[in-house]
């Protein structure tokens, strides 16, 4: 089975001129061939996200006019953009919308579903959505739109923006991306204003980005991100909001947009692996965004010198939104518009600079998360999540049913790159159930094929193991498909469990069902309006790697040792000394220094190839 929308990585799709003409072309020729006697270019299967898609086909067909000057296009904006100012402005209030501040106040809005009382919570990002298609159709409009049908649409961005900001709650869905994005609607719209009228626009919008949004952010992995439906980050609306700022800072020159902009792509650099799959979020756990993430991920990629563009997106959406027959759909059609006029080159190497959340080399990667567990590891083209035991999840020793992961104190981090090898030392302090502080040291080191970890810990009573992840998911060439198979050897017994309950509180890799579906379903609301992440976190048991210790470790210390990426025996052998532990395998010597660490507390390594 593969993942449905963990497709291709984004910097795949052709960026060169030749290539958005040939979209624009194929656009072109759907949209006039679909162009209804009243103007409308809705896709005809459209029943939600509606409001603002005949005025994106809009915008596009006037950004190809003004690249191609095909003589059938004037005609068809100037019906289209009738159709919309006609027929898709609404004044009356939508009965059931909950977020007014003000009833009654006669400014346009834009519908999610066009029925009254339908659907009106999506009112608010139909909106601004629609803002943005006007102002992009405002900035295309030279030659194009006559003097008459400017001033209306002027007048509706106007009143579009007074909606967002004056009559209802801004930001109602807490989601950073609509918030973003009403921004850039302001800061756009505001450059087609009177100056005495713009400034002020322009004003309210940085002000609204200063309080409502920047002074909000949620801190996660060591970075402020701008919340995204109640968390901090969302696989599939953070590269969104990503492009959000790198248009505001586009056309505002503002470094405030660059700086959260700069800090979110890093953020995203580090939790994402080399492959470009990624899981989580509070909104969607593994569907990705397609074109939308495009700007974002090479405009920042750009400036923090990444290959951003590994991201797996939903290439279903590759260049822009479409309906079930693939036929094109306008929403969305700002940010194509932006991404065409961007010249912006995608950086296709990765960044060298160590990053304490993060450990990659080659086609090894690991990211951390916040506690400096593994998040997600990926060797030989396979994706490992972090396994469950008893509601407890991660990767470390376990003993009695115990996961020893979560730190009582401060975790310690040191990098090092030494004879071709990659390595991080992550020291944890840690309590058990025997309430005793114990602390446990995780080396990984990877050649850039394979990678190591081994985990250190004062000796444990009983019969500890480590918890060495849960095998989900592997690149299949331009896809990723499910997985419960894994290329891992341990220098211990190693055990590929699998829960015995059923339910869907039990996590089983050989199944066919997705980590979204199973943690929509563990979820407290509906699929999407629910949190995955913490349905997720109700996950009571997983399929597992569970590796026992190894054998000759010092008889204070238990050591488990484990390596990704190949099925080779594994056979290392310790050694106790007054510096701290070495471990010897077939690729590395290594010394983990004590865990008191040096005289700042800080942890001690060596590492020299073999």
């Amino acid at each position: 089975m593969h993942l449905p929308r963990q497709l291709g990585p984004l910097h795949d799709l052709l960026s060169t001129p030749e290539a958005y003409d040939a979209v624009l072309a194929d656009v072109v020729e759907q949209a006039l061939a679909r162009l209804t006697p009243e103007g409308n270019l809705e896709h005809p299967d459209a029943d939600d996200d509606i409001g603002d898609t005949s005025l994106g086909v809009t915008s596009l067909l006037a950004l190809a006019w003004q690249r191609a000057k095909d003589p059938r296009l004037p005609e068809a904006v100037r019906h289209s953009l009738a159709f919309h100012l006609r027929e898709r402005v609404y004044t009356e209030d939508n009965p059931g919308y909950p977020n007014l501040t003000v009833r009654n106040s006669r400014l346009p809005y834009a519908r999610y579903v066009l029925e009254a009382g339908a659907h009106p919570i999506g009112d608010c990002p139909s909106t601004v959505w629609a803002l943005l298609q006007a102002v992009n159709i405002l900035d295309l409009a030279d030659g194009l739109v006559d003097d008459g049908q400017r001033t209306e649409l002027v007048e509706l961005g106007r009143g579009y923006w007074r909606w967002l900001t004056e009559a209802t709650f801004f930001n109602p869905q807490e989601a950073g991306n609509q918030a973003i994005g009403c921004v850039v609607g302001g800061l756009m719209l505001a450059r087609h204003l009177p100056p005495e009228e713009g400034e002020p626009v322009r004003e309210r919008a940085l002000a609204l980005y200063t309080d409502r949004i920047r002074a909000h952010r949620v801190l996660d992995r060591g970075v402020l991100l701008p919340p995204e439906h109640g968390g901090a980050y969302d696989n599939n609306y953070g590269p969104i909001s990503l492009s959000f700022l790198a248009q505001a800072h586009r056309i505002s020159g503002v470094e405030m947009f660059a700086e959260d902009g700069d800090a979110l792509a890093r953020y995203l650099d580090a939790r994402l692996p080399n492959g470009g799959f990624d899981n989580g979020g509070p909104r969607y756990s593994e569907q990705h965004s397609g074109f939308e993430s495009v700007l974002g991920l090479r405009y920042f990629g750009a400036r923090i010198g990444s290959d951003l563009g590994r991201y797996r997106g939903d290439t279903r959406w590759g260049r822009h939104a479409v309906g079930p027959d693939g036929g094109i759909d306008g929403h969305f059609a700002w940010m194509l518009v932006w991404q065409i006029k961007d010249a912006t080159r995608w950086h296709r190497t990765p960044s060298r600079n160590p990053a304490r959340h993060q450990l990659r080399a080659g086609t090894v990667s690991v990211a951390f998360d916040q506690r400096m567990t593994p998040s997600l590891v990926e060797a030989a083209g396979t994706y490992y999540l972090p396994a469950a035991v008893n509601r407890q999840h991660g990767f470390g020793p376990v003993v009695d049913g115990f996961l020893l992961s979560r730190p009582m104190g401060e975790v310690r981090v040191r990098d090092l790159e030494s004879d071709g090898l990659s390595a991080k030392l992550v020291t944890k302090p840690v309590v058990g159930r025997d309430h005793v502080l114990r602390h446990v040291q995780s080396l990984y080191v990877t050649d850039g094929v394979s990678l190591w970890i081994t985990v250190a810990v004062e000796r444990l009573d009983g019969m500890p193991y480590l918890l060495a992840g849960l095998p989900y998911a592997t690149d299949d060439g331009d896809r990723v498909r499910r997985t419960a198979e894994a290329a891992v050897t341990s220098a211990g017994p190693l055990r590929l469990t699998h829960p015995r309950a059923a339910g869907v509180d039990h996590f089983d890799a050989r199944s066919e069902t997705t980590q979204e579906l199973a943690a929509f379903a563990l979820a407290a609301d509906p699929r999407g309006y629910g949190n995955p992440d913490e349905g997720w976190r109700h996950l009571v048991a997983s399929t597992a790697l569970e590796a026992e210790p190894a054998p000759g470790a010092p008889q204070d210390l238990h050591v488990f040792a484990v390596r990704y990426g190949s099925p080779a025996p594994l056979a290392p052998t310790f050694a106790d000394t007054p510096a701290g532990l070495t471990i010897r395998t077939e690729a590395f010597t290594a010394l983990i220094g004590n865990p008191a660490g040096d005289d700042r507390g800080e942890p001690a390594l060596e590492l020299r190839r073999r």
